[in-house]
């Protein structure tokens, strides 16, 4: 089975990730995609929401969808929330080369080398990057780190059949319908009394009012 996983803060989740979990997911023919809501972002501010709110934002928001499925593991986890520790602990149940995909946005592409033990990352899964409002193609190699850069060189594909073909390793490229949506613009809309309605299911914006969140 090829597993995709989509980890974030998701504060709150809204359509740009779920776009994203849905156009990956078929474009690379995977069996499930995992939404890991993190528990505590080392790299950020802590969110606005708690933990246990950002996973049953997610959970509202995936309901019936059979190719998502919310992971609770980082919000249930003492400390930081480290994807390299998360992928480890993925591929140790998963059967022997067995393909994990990373899911990223071109802007988390771009700040990658500021991760935790981030070359480890090929070791444990693919990374397939969606191109994101703001962040063409063509512009990702002049922007990467010089060291990321040529990991992108080594390691890229064209091919979405050698990311279900191989456990890891590689980096592929995949256009996605863009919405040009941000957590925090969604924050802030809710905090001036503004409608959030086509911007997030209808699920998560009842949650937002039935909690008082970013208010």
């Amino acid at each position: 089975m090829s597993l995709g996983i989509l980890g974030g803060t998701f504060d709150p989740i809204h359509f740009g990730h779920l776009r994203l979990a849905v156009e990956m997911a078929e474009a690379l023919h995977l069996e499930q995609v995992r939404l890991i809501p993190a528990g505590a972002p080392p790299h950020r501010a802590r969110p606005r929401a708690t933990p246990a709110q950002r996973l049953e934002m997610v959970r509202r928001a995936i309901a019936g969808h059979p190719l998502l499925a919310a992971d609770d593991r980082e919000v249930r986890k003492d400390g930081p929330s480290y994807t390299v520790d998360t992928l480890a602990a993925l591929r140790a149940e998963q059967p022997p080369g067995a393909p994990l995909i990373l899911l990223l946005g071109a802007d988390a592409l771009l700040g990658l080398s500021g991760w935790h033990e981030w070359r480890k990352l090929f070791d444990l899964a693919h990374l397939a990057v969606a191109h994101r409002p703001g962040f063409p193609a063509a512009a990702w190699e002049d922007a990467l780190p010089d060291e990321l850069r040529r990991q992108l060189a080594v390691r890229r594909t064209d091919q979405p059949g050698e990311l279900s073909a191989l456990p890891a390793g590689r980096i592929y490229l995949h256009g996605i319908t863009q919405l040009d949506l941000s957590a925090s613009r969604i924050r802030e809309r809710a905090l001036r009394g503004q409608s959030l309605r086509y911007l997030l299911p209808d699920s998560v914006i009842d949650y937002l009012q039935e909690n008082r969140l970013y208010v």
